[in-house]
């Protein structure tokens, strides 16, 4: 069961997931030589695929799916804002940078 704090989590990760905004996305060198990057981007954006298997915290800061053959994974780590550590407070953005990587499996 997942609480309050859990729920603000996965509703800020949700956002920067969803519109990129929020955090810092790094797309790794795999996923860049795609020929379809665009679709990429839109798949991890369009990401709902949530269950308790893939997803145990209710966090929603990891996901992955097939394109063109190819298992990609997205993930989402949350820093303090100097990127030296884990976040303090993953709820609070003034405290937390949010770091979505997107990755071919194999890069993992």
């Amino acid at each position: 069961m997942h609480d309050a704090t859990t729920a603000k989590i996965a509703a800020l990760n949700d956002h920067a997931r969803r519109s990129f905004t929020g955090c810092r996305v790094v797309i790794t060198q795999g996923v860049q030589a795609l020929n379809d990057l665009p679709s990429v981007l839109d798949q991890v954006r369009r990401y709902s695929a949530f269950t308790p298997d893939n997803d145990p915290y209710g966090e929603h800061d990891f996901g992955s799916f097939r394109h063109d053959g190819i298992t990609i994974f997205w993930k989402i780590d949350t820093y303090d804002v100097d990127l030296q550590m884990q976040s303090p407070d993953p709820t609070d953005s003034a405290v937390t940078a949010r770091v979505l990587t997107i990755m071919l499996a194999e890069e993992y």
